[in-house]
């Protein structure tokens, strides 16, 4: 990456924008939320349980036993859950003198013995996995099994770079104009917990001030990369960010190096301090492109209805499609209709016609699908 350069045209930096977000789990669970819902960032709309380690005991050697007399050594019968350290099997060796007891290794479920090979798997509790709303909003759609969509009105920021997960807070503006630097003594323990909103640039030192203070997330301008190397502790790599365990999330809003935050997206965010919002470092500047981004829902208008919340898409808007198997086809709105559509998936979404403009073909396609482009 090349010290000072910026990201120019194409990021959405708007006061009001409809924002929908699909909430899925890695695997199919439990949906918690139905459509109509207010939901608030960190509600959980889906839990799914991971099935837990499989730990591998030799019995047969432990004990010092025939395998094929290992299942009658056990304490416990199959499927019985245990805890660490209690007794899984007992064995008498040398005559009966000596008796061998084997304890678990970890809590869990005991799921099977072999008299084959005299191995005893015990099962670790499954592990929960619970997807939340992200944005304060409401639910539009279920995705049976998977998730839900989320909807909300309300100021979008996009940045160019991010990384760090999913974190919310309140916003809070650190310096006193897009050209500051965010200093490590700028920051305090007001702001733990905080989405703290800095200048042209942060530095390594004073991200890390900000990670043990507990703030939330860092939005500046810009960043340097070796600090970026140093804040990761390694090389980025392939340009897919937003998984990294860093404890706090960081956006840049122009670029790398020294850069002054632009005007607009200054103005736009101090306009919205001491407000609520969700921000993303997830980053992905391949095919499928992802956006880093703060979003600051209007927690007056989670109220409304899927109607009132797409006002702003009408017949003749031109718009972007944003997933498969119409990825990066622009066109225009040629029918909304109002009822829900059943997909292939088998989830009931709201959809639309559109007509693109290469190939003059018309599609049907969800609306979470979907994203307008700006007149």
């Amino acid at each position: 990456m090349t010290v000072g350069h910026a990201y120019t045209p194409g990021l959405r930096v708007t006061e009001s924008a409809l924002v929908r977000r699909e909430r899925r789990l890695p695997l199919r669970g439990e949906v918690l939320a139905a459509v109509g819902d207010a939901v608030d960032a960190r509600t959980v709309v889906a839990r799914a349980r991971l099935p837990g380690n499989v730990q591998t005991v030799n019995l047969a050697s432990l004990l010092a036993v025939d395998p094929a007399k290992v299942p009658d050594t056990l304490v416990r019968p199959v499927g019985t859950p245990v805890r660490k350290g209690q007794p899984l099997a007992t064995a008498r060796s040398l005559f009966g003198l000596v008796r061998h007891t084997v304890n678990a290794p970890a809590d869990g479920t005991i799921e099977s013995v072999s008299h084959i090979t005299g191995q005893l798997i015990l099962r670790e509790p499954p592990l929960p996995v619970e997807v939340c709303a992200y944005v304060q909003g409401v639910v539009t759609a279920v995705l049976p099994g998977e998730g839900v969509v989320v909807e909300a009105r309300g100021a979008l920021v996009q940045g160019i770079f991010g990384v760090g997960g999913e974190a919310w807070g309140e916003l809070a503006v650190a310096v006193e104009g897009p050209g500051d630097e965010l200093t490590p003594y700028r920051l305090g323990p007001q702001h733990s917990g905080k989405v703290v909103v800095g200048g042209c640039h942060v530095s390594f030192d004073a991200l890390a001030r900000a990670r043990a203070l507990g703030v939330a997330a860092v939005v500046v301008g810009g960043f340097d990369d070796g600090d970026l190397r140093q804040l990761l502790g390694r090389d980025l790599g392939v340009a897919v960010t937003g998984s990294e365990e860093i404890g706090i999330t960081l956006v840049l809003t122009e670029g790398f190096g020294r850069i002054r935050m632009a005007e607009r997206t200054w103005r736009l965010l101090a306009e919205q301090q001491g407000r609520l919002a969700s921000v993303s470092g997830a980053t992905q500047i391949r095919a499928g492109v992802v956006r880093p981004e703060i979003i600051v829902p209007r927690a007056g208008e989670l109220a409304a209805t899927h109607e009132e919340a797409v006002a702003g898409l009408e017949v003749g808007s031109l718009l972007r499609v944003i997933r498969e198997p119409w990825f990066g086809r622009i066109g225009r709105v040629v029918e909304l209709p109002s009822e829900l559509r059943r997909l292939d998936s088998e989830a009931l979404v709201r959809v639309l016609v559109i007509r693109f403009v290469e190939g003059d073909t018309v599609a049907v396609v969800p609306r979470a699908n979907v994203e307008i482009i700006a007149p």
